[in-house]
């Protein structure tokens, strides 16, 4: 448990030294938000959430930049030094999986920035990118590391074989969406995504993964000193590269773990969110209008009248809530 310590105190100072300059770095390169229209996957506007967050045009975004380069780095020397006891699949499908995602969503940040990028993706093209993605690490989660069965505790183990494949991959590709959501606040989906790897942490502990504890540990130390900067009021954004790494990496984190249940109850705030944002888009979509006033979840709340940091506060509340109640049911 010591490296395990040791290696979330040196990822919290490296990140914490960097953080800095690196924020100076993406002013100078006009690497920010810029006043735009922003719309929703079904090509619509959003005004209302243009003129919620119209004040944070000029906020640095691609805050995940760095924490790729930091715990990338981390972790590759972590598993120079303990080779022997690390799958190396394990460590490659996480890895896979923060690295791609984290250069798809780089690639939306370019296009937000108004900087050049090679050719336009529409939502529907990003999102098949997104699938191929998963699809590769479910292959690598069946053919490589054997995954091919779900434990649920009332109905034991439930083996899916090739069909598995599928299944991880919906799971990345919803928390990569969920995740991306959520980070509409200051600090929310860096605070939530904290809590959920403390729960995993523990998990993983307890499975005796001594590697994958290491990797949470990593990122904990490096978000935790990104979330520094990142609270009300934001110096700095995760950006797109950002929160689509950081919500694929924490899926594969659970599958690894093998606790299928726990992992959407743990990420349950996630659920919530992309679960609005997606009652919403069907109902535009199949019925001609809006369901809810407004989504995802927490646009609702600001619409009301409620402070951004009552409404984080509230949402890491209830993401301890629930790390506690998934942690309950991986134990069960």
């Amino acid at each position: 448990m010591d490296k395990v310590f040791g290696f979330a105190i040196l990822s919290f100072f490296i990140t914490a030294i960097l953080l800095v300059p690196f924020i100076d770095f993406l002013y100078k390169r006009n690497f920010k938000r810029q006043r735009q229209q922003t719309r929703d996957p079904l090509n619509k506007r959003t005004p209302e959430f243009d003129k919620m967050s119209s004040w944070k045009v000029g906020t640095p975004i691609g805050g995940g930049l760095l924490i790729i380069f930091v715990v990338t780095l981390l972790t590759l020397w972590a598993y120079g030094l303990f080779s022997v006891e690390v799958k190396f699949w394990e460590i490659f499908v996480l890895l896979f999986s923060f690295v791609g995602f984290g250069l798809l969503g780089f690639y939306d940040d370019m296009k937000k920035t108004n900087k050049s990028a090679f050719f336009g993706l529409r939502f529907r093209q990003k999102f098949v990118i997104q699938w191929i993605l998963a699809l590769i690490i479910g292959v690598i989660f069946y053919f490589q590391l054997g995954y091919s069965f779900v434990y649920i505790h009332w109905l034991g183990q439930v083996t899916l074989g090739l069909v598995f494949i599928f299944f991880s991959a919906f799971v990345v590709v919803a928390f990569a969406n969920a995740f991306n959501i959520s980070d509409g606040l200051d600090g929310l989906s860096s605070g939530l995504f904290l809590i959920s790897l403390m729960a995993f942490l523990v998990i993983s502990h307890s499975m005796l993964d001594s590697f994958l504890a290491i990797f949470i540990a990593i990122l904990i130390g490096s978000v935790l000193a990104f979330l520094y900067f990142n609270v009300y009021p934001a110096r700095i954004w995760l950006g797109d590269v950002g929160s689509l790494s950081l919500g694929a990496v924490l899926a594969v984190i659970g599958l690894l773990t093998g606790k299928i249940p726990a992992v959407g109850v743990i990420g349950g705030v996630f659920v919530i969110e992309v679960a609005s944002s997606l009652i919403q888009i069907l109902g535009k979509k199949y019925l001609g209008r809006k369901i809810l006033p407004i989504a995802p979840l927490h646009l609702y709340f600001q619409k009301k009248g409620w402070e951004e940091p009552k409404i984080v506060m509230r949402a890491w509340l209830l993401g301890i809530l629930f790390a506690m109640l998934g942690l309950y049911l991986a134990f069960l």
